[in-house]
């Protein structure tokens, strides 16, 4: 066994810790992977420990029957020997088995990497490159956990371990029956900070920084807020020479209060003096998240006038007006609004004021794909509803479901003070960009 594997790295509250012996594992967490489509098919499954029986994702099967939409499967599910924790992501459902009781969360978090791993590996995560890039998928999965326990879970770790797959190497493999799998240890893996490799050499040495905001609403009828949260995150794209070590400061960092970082940042400094420091990790990777749920933190960056009335039985009124609000002066763009009609409409005769529209009479879905809002000119969706003849009134009217985009603005009002490197002589290219974004952005009727 790798002398890697005999080692357990801590890492507390004080921020990055220090190598330690450990004995080996007992017995295993994970003990096996499933990966289900959502048509409810197993095209891969993966065993650490003793094979467990696909037959125990019967009793997932029976959840996912239960719930309305694949996002409500219960992430956690008891059978009588076995606990069944699941991701759905990509429309693929990732089930881990593990047969005694662990930190949910753990394995939740431990499922989340295998897929950005897979993405990162892959470009995309689906079904049919999965199947694709088997043997790879074998590879990283057997070095990601060692013994059922999580080992290496790096990006930068892994593509040492296994070269990421490409058409030249994939073609060397079927001649030369060779694998992806690395000669060598990973030079970080021994190191105290295993996410960067040593001897990292850039000609252009460049650091982006994404701060993405995603944020989820319930509006009510008369327009007033029920609920409004932000989550957000930090994505990084550093490609610097050597070993740099970064600081990242904040104008108004008392916004960031429910935080979760990368391994990397020293969260001791962090307490003390909201200043993020940190070595960075070779390539892409997500510097933090965060959480903003105060309402008075949470602007809400577009609204909708809305008429929707069932006069009588057979005929209805359709009436919707977006507008921008609370976006300093950015442009609302990518907007895109569907609605779930009531069961007793037939059919949809609207007109937009810009943008296309369509109504399936089967699902009773509406969608209005509206593009930029331009507050010169308001978009609407104006028309009549045809109900079917003796239907009593709907009991209630429909939700109407948002998405949007807003470049350079985060909705919080968090902005970035300064970036600068320490241990290293030459000057990189720094850059930061904002995005705000619609997560399930709901007005009611």
């Amino acid at each position: 066994m790798q002398a890697s594997r005999l080692l357990d790295r801590s890492c507390s509250a004080v921020g990055p810790g220090t190598w330690k012996l450990c004995p080996l594992p007992g017995p295993a967490m994970i003990h096996s992977l499933f990966l289900i489509n959502s048509s409810g098919d197993i095209f891969l499954e993966k065993h650490w420990k003793s094979v467990v029986s696909r037959s125990v994702c019967d009793y997932f099967f029976e959840a996912q029957e239960r719930a309305s939409e694949a996002e409500n499967v219960p992430p956690v599910i008891p059978t009588p020997h076995h606990f069944l924790l699941s991701v759905y992501r990509h429309k693929i459902f990732f089930v881990a088995v593990i047969q005694t009781e662990v930190p949910p969360l753990f394995v939740i978090e431990f499922l989340h990497r295998v897929v950005d791993t897979f993405q990162d590996y892959f470009g995309v995560c689906s079904e049919v490159v999965i199947k694709d890039n088997v043997v790879v998928v074998y590879e990283v999965l057997e070095e990601m956990l060692d013994n059922g326990f999580p080992l290496a879970t790096e990006s930068n770790i892994l593509k040492e371990l296994i070269k990421p797959p490409t058409i030249l190497r994939t073609v060397v493999n079927t001649i030369t029956g060779s694998t992806n799998v690395g000669e060598q240890l990973p030079t970080g893996q021994l190191s105290v900070v295993p996410w960067r490799r040593t001897g990292v050499k850039y000609t252009n040495n460049e650091a982006y920084f994404d701060v993405i905001e995603e944020i989820d609403a319930i509006i009510e009828k008369s327009g007033s807020t029920i609920t409004a949260e932000i989550q957000g995150v930090i994505d990084a794209c550093v490609k610097l020479t050597g070993m740099p070590d970064l600081t990242l400061s904040f104008m108004n960092p008392r916004l960031l209060d429910d935080v979760s970082f990368h391994p990397c940042v020293r969260f001791k400094r962090w307490e003390s003096e909201r200043i993020l420091s940190f070595i960075p990790p070779d390539g892409n990777f997500r510097l933090l998240s965060y959480h903003v749920s105060a309402q008075n933190l949470v602007a809400i960056p577009v609204y909708v006038k809305h008429n929707i009335s069932f006069r009588d039985s057979s005929l209805g009124r359709f009436e919707i007006t977006i507008g921008p609000k609370q976006t300093m002066g950015k442009m609302v763009e990518g907007v895109m609004v569907t609605s779930q009609m009531p069961k007793g409409v037939l059919n949809m005769t609207l007109t937009p004021s810009q943008g296309t529209h369509t109504f399936d009479p089967v699902t009773k879905l509406l969608s209005w794909d509206v593009g930029k809002i331009n507050p010169q000119k308001l978009p609407s969706l104006k028309g009549t509803m045809s109900l079917q003849a003796g239907a009593s009134k709907p009991d209630e009217n429909p939700t109407i479901n948002l998405q949007f985009k807003i470049q350079q603005m985060a909705i919080s009002g968090l902005k970035v003070n300064r970036l600068d490197m320490y241990g290293e002589k030459y000057k990189p290219f720094k850059g930061i960009k904002y995005m705000t974004k619609a997560g399930k952005f709901q007005v009611r009727t």
